[in-house]
């Protein structure tokens, strides 16, 4: 494993790097890091390409911006455009979970004679529309707890999660996975209720995440921070109007999706499956695989299963 820094201007981004071939660039998502694609990096470098895995900006050893507007999709997408540059000479093809999924997905709308092909995980692809999913989610969840509703306020969360990370960062993957009760990360909660209130720190551990994992993740957290990436949550609220050229566009590259059956976002709008057609705004896409008996992190949680589909998926392009 190498590492390298990409620039985007002021913009320094941390990237890990093994293989040769194609490039395929990985992008995480809340709470995470490169390292949570290290099980796809350690398959792909081995199957001719090279695999590089980026620190998203706000995170690990990427640079950090005070400033909200630092944190749109659009400015995002710029960086995986940078690293597509920078390592892919122009061309990458993009595997993205959680927020990575609409980094990936907005950089194959906004820069597609870079991403020759896109693999969505966790959150499907929804097309740039003029209101941000965060007034959806207070007309949705009224007078209850959301966390995203929560993250809006500067500070407050930065400092529940930052007075423990590493309790933190356990309560937080419990909570999201595919061992706690289903849909437990949107359980309800009274509206001022605080994000960890009333969530699980198991012992013992679930297997897929390691105490040398989550000394990796803590480590990070505690010396970074989680305003920056907090801040891609309140950068929502600016997204409609960077993104107005391109609403309802839909991804034309070869696309797929692949999620865990247990993932709560996949009951975040309540009465909805939002998994029952994640290819609906995809002209190209390629088919959907949900994994059962797992939650949000999929590739982690599952990672052969989840190489398997990523695997078919690279096959048919």
């Amino acid at each position: 494993m190498d590492f390298t820094t990409v620039r985007n201007g002021d913009i320094a981004l941390n990237v890990a790097i093994a293989g040769s071939g194609p490039l395929i660039l990985c992008v995480h998502g809340w709470p995470e890091l490169w390292y949570s694609w290290r099980h796809q990096i350690s398959h792909f470098s081995r199957r001719g390409y090279t695999v590089a895995a980026m620190d998203v900006r706000g995170y690990g050893g990427s640079s950090k911006p005070h400033e909200i507007g630092a944190y749109t999709l659009r400015n995002l997408a710029s960086d995986v455009a940078a690293v597509a540059d920078a390592l892919g000479g122009g061309k990458a093809i993009l595997f993205g979970h959680d927020w990575g999924a609409p980094i990936v997905w907005t950089s194959s709308v906004l820069h597609p004679d870079r991403i020759t092909a896109v693999a969505g995980l966790s959150v499907p692809y929804m097309p740039p529309a003029d209101t941000p999913f965060t007034d959806i989610a207070k007309m949705v969840y009224g007078d209850r707890f959301f966390y995203q509703t929560y993250f809006q306020a500067e500070g407050v969360a930065e400092a529940e999660l930052e007075a423990d990370p590493r309790t933190a960062l356990r309560k937080v993957y419990f909570a999201l996975s595919g061992g706690a009760p289903l849909n437990h990360w949107i359980a309800h909660k009274p509206v001022d209720a605080k994000l960890l209130d009333g969530m699980e720190d198991p012992q013992p551990y679930p297997a897929w995440m390691s105490d040398a994992d989550m000394d990796v993740y803590t480590e990070a957290f505690a010396k970074g921070g989680f305003r920056g990436p907090i801040n891609r949550y309140r950068a929502q609220l600016l997204d409609p109007a960077e993104l107005k050229d391109v609403v309802g566009k839909p991804v034309t590259q070869p696309a797929c999706f692949i999620a865990g059956a247990r993932d709560a976002v996949r009951a975040f709008i309540p009465g909805m499956d939002l998994y029952a057609d994640p290819g609906a705004a995809c002209t190209d896409f390629r088919g959907s695989t949900i994994i059962d008996g797992v939650g949000h992190w999929v590739q982690q949680e599952a990672p052969a299963e989840t190489n398997a589909a990523l695997e078919r998926f690279l096959e048919g392009l």
